[in-house]
């Protein structure tokens, strides 16, 4: 079998499975976990076969016209380089293990059948978006997987907070779409094909007329699709869907999409320097404030939310200096580390009965009650804080590496300008990283006080993928050699200067944290709150997984301050604005849903008041006319005699005047 027809196997694959798993989720419910399984394993060992043929080679590309236009022709097309072959090993093996893992945390759930097919369509697009050589075919997979996100999102429908959630996705990232559409057409209007490869030959040939405004234009759906500043708004509400979704959309979809893109595409952006800057500036601004409003989160499942937020922010300031090796790179490690936090987050949250970090903090043997998750979790917290030799600092430093170089005017593609702002916030970033890290490890495996009930036991399956992807998160680093290969020989070594001063920094982050904790944890002691109250296991609660940020059972434990919290006193003042995402949602709702309701009901009004008013006035006429004329239908044979003689003598009197006025 051909390396192009493996190719074509691999997001079709997931598809059928989906189309299976729906048809038969009713009638053959015995079908529906084989089929949600199955078919993305199988996906994952045609993607590492054609990763293996491929091997970093001459890209191999392959296509055939899908429509006729009549101007630039849409192609379903091919392209398998190096970045493309080893990206869908990526996403293929992620989906397996949530699908698997999914099986044990979502054993009982009525909806699973529907889950597991728009999991696996989820899966199928994305695999199409990284394969795609046509920028319509791609845009197909970018947009299923945006109704795929608001579906499952919305899991929990039953909830306002999961219908709010879904539909503020959907919504924001469709926000940024529309100019990114735009862009795609004025690109190809420019270079004259859809097709990625003729586009770049375009661009290295100076064929782009308005590289900056296409740029600026298709960054604006980046933004939007990978939780960018400022439309990063919808990735924290995100979480009102099950774990596992949010595993599959942080680690290997959807919000990867956007960073892949612009490394598909690195030389239409490089074209401009202004877009480079704006997006160092862009990536700066996510990086450190995700990191400051992570360490201000009750909810574990916000806390990694915006810890994705924040590492996005590293795979695109990599791009911003031109270097998407790094990009992917980072994007590869933070993929395996990020989708075990999240699974090892939804085994913790099984066993505690809630996502909040302070109830967590006053509950008492979480660490050995939830061993797996605890030693599993540990590990992807080293590599999210980029220590060695966990996989995570290899590709941190790798972006670092690449910041350093634009700034000191080696990367030629790169303003230094861009340079320096990444190094510098990146650098930041490096402490503020280790610092959350460190309290949610701290919080969530460290607390002190009763046990508590335990709600039910772990599914053997669920652990075994903790451990399954714990192997890539401490090891994938290492491999920085030989991605190099597949990524056409670049360098992915960290450098000296950087790896110190980001190691170090970490190291600060880790200790003061620490410190700060021990520190707060001692002053709880002294006013001691009280202990949590034993409360019935609740399946309804914990099926909807705290969505409002802690367990209903909790009571409003979540919202007092807590004085054991070490970020409260790391944040000082800071602490009540980062918590609340520094206010962003509010001002969103001040800028565009205000204004838009307010826009709706004047709408409404006018359509009510003013055009129902014609519309009422033009049926009024007639029924008033119809009204007079079925007065005077009164049965009474003499009033119409008398009416037909006045009728008769009014027209001879008629006649008489216009004869005379005749004569």
């Amino acid at each position: 079998m051909t390396t192009t027809t493996l190719a074509v196997l691999v997001p079709v694959l997931p598809l059928l499975g989906a189309l299976a798993g729906l048809a038969l989720g009713r009638v053959a419910p015995g079908f529906v976990r084989p089929l949600a399984v199955l078919p993305p394993l199988a996906a994952t060992v045609l993607a590492a076969l054609v990763a293996a043929r491929q091997h970093g080679g001459p890209a191999i590309n392959a296509a055939t016209e899908l429509t006729p236009t009549g101007s630039v022709p849409v192609e379903l097309a091919l392209h398998l380089d190096g970045f493309a072959v080893v990206v869908a090993v990526l996403v293929a093996a992620v989906a397996t293990c949530v699908q698997l893992y999914s099986t044990g945390y979502l054993r009982e759930d009525p909806r699973y059948p529907s889950y597991a097919a728009l999991v696996s369509l989820f899966t199928s697009a994305m695999l199409l978006v990284v394969y795609s050589g046509d920028l319509i075919v791609l845009l197909v997979g970018w947009e299923v997987m945006g109704i795929c996100s608001y579906f499952l999102v919305g899991h929990y429908w039953e909830t306002p907070e999961a219908r709010s959630a879904s539909l503020k996705a959907f919504l924001v990232t469709k926000l940024g779409d529309v100019p990114f559409l735009i862009g795609l057409f004025a690109l190809a209007a420019d270079t004259g094909s859809f097709r990625i490869t003729r586009i770049l030959d375009a661009v290295g040939s100076g064929g782009l007329d308005h590289p900056t405004l296409i740029a600026l234009l298709l960054l604006a759906g980046v933004a939007g699709k990978s939780a960018q500043f400022p439309l990063h708004i919808w990735l924290p509400d995100a979480m009102a869907g099950p774990t596992p979704v949010s595993a599959l959309i942080h680690a290997a979809t959807m919000v990867a999409a956007g960073v892949y893109f612009v490394a598909r595409l690195l030389p239409v952006f490089t074209a401009s320097a202004a877009a480079l800057v704006v997006l160092a500036v862009m990536a700066a601004v996510t990086m450190a404030g995700s990191a400051l409003a992570a360490l201000a989160q009750d909810d574990i499942k916000r806390v990694l939310a915006y810890s994705t937020i924040g590492q996005l922010g590293y795979m695109t300031a990599a791009l911003a200096v031109a270097d998407r090796s790094a990009a992917v790179f980072h994007l590869l490690t933070h993929g395996a580390f990020k989708a075990l936090l999240f699974l090892a987050a939804g085994a913790l949250i099984h066993a505690a009965g809630t996502n909040s970090l302070t109830a967590m903090a006053r509950t008492g043997a979480l660490r050995t009650r939830a061993a797996d998750a605890y030693w599993t979790m540990t590990v992807a917290l080293l590599a999210l804080a980029a220590l060695p030799p966990f996989s995570g600092f290899f590709s941190k430093e790798a972006v670092l590496g690449a910041a350093e170089r634009a700034a000191v005017g080696h990367t030629e593609a790169a303003p230094v300008v861009a340079g320096w702002i990444v190094l510098v916030a990146g650098l930041a970033t490096a402490v503020l990283t280790a610092a959350y890290a460190t309290r949610l490890w701290l919080r969530a495996f460290h607390g002190q006080g009763a046990e508590r009930p335990v709600h039910s036991s772990q599914p053997l399956v669920m652990n075994v993928i903790l451990w399954v992807l714990a192997a890539p998160s401490l090891a994938l680093g290492l491999a920085y050699g030989v991605l190099g290969d597949w990524f056409g020989g670049a360098s992915l070594a960290p450098t000296l200067t950087t790896s110190v001063l980001a190691t170090g920094l970490a190291l600060v982050g880790g200790l003061v944290t620490y410190g700060t904790w021990r520190h707060t944890t001692a002053l709880a002691a002294a006013r001691p709150r009280g202990p949590l109250e034993p409360q019935p296991e609740s399946e309804a609660e914990m099926a909807t997984e705290a969505l409002t940020g802690h367990a209903p059972e909790d009571g409003d434990l979540a919202e007092r301050p807590d004085p054991a919290d070490p970020g409260r006193l790391l944040l000082g003042p800071l602490h009540r604005h980062a918590a609340a995402g520094f206010h962003l949602d509010a001002a969103a709702r001040a800028l565009f849903v205000r204004p838009t309701l307010a826009a709706a009901r004047l709408a409404a009004f006018l359509d009510r008041e003013v055009v129902d008013t014609y519309v009422r006035a033009g049926a009024a006429v007639p029924r008033l006319l119809g009204a007079a004329v079925r007065k005077s239908q009164t049965g009474n044979a003499q009033t119409y005699l008398t009416v037909l003689l006045a009728g008769a003598l009014v027209l001879a009197v008629a006649a008489v005047l216009v004869t005379a006025a005749g004569a």
